[in-house]
């Protein structure tokens, strides 16, 4: 059973604030690669944390947007199947702007997780 407090997005900050302000500034100095490594951690620790947090909100939006522009229902995998099944039949294309609203914020929602700093 989860806790309430600290969530998992607060534990993995915590780890990531940790390893980033004083673990990594020791190992630059003691062992530059692994100071390297350290960050590229981090980095992925930060990813998982934006991911808990933001990650289920974006697949429910996803899904929602999913289910308006196909007109029907089904699990967000399905969709996205069924989506990409029309774009290879030549179904749907970039003329489509349903289609590229729901990619558009499909795409914003992902690199919101991936790398915020990019837009």
């Amino acid at each position: 059973m989860a806790q309430d407090r600290p969530t998992a997005s607060e534990l993995l900050a915590a780890i990531a604030d940790f390893l980033r302000d004083e673990a990594t500034p020791a190992l630059d100095k003691a062992e530059p690669r692994l100071g390297f490594q350290m960050r590229v951690a981090v980095n992925s620790l930060a990813i998982l944390e934006r991911e808990a947090r933001l990650g289920p909100a974006a697949d429910a939006a996803e899904q929602a947007r999913l289910v308006k522009l196909l007109g029907r229902d089904g699990t967000l995998i399905e969709l996205n199947r069924e989506l990409a099944r029309q774009l290879r039949a030549g179904e749907r294309d970039e003329r489509d702007p349903a289609l590229m609203e729901h990619l558009d914020a499909t795409t914003a929602d992902k690199i919101a997780i991936a790398n915020p700093k990019w837009r």
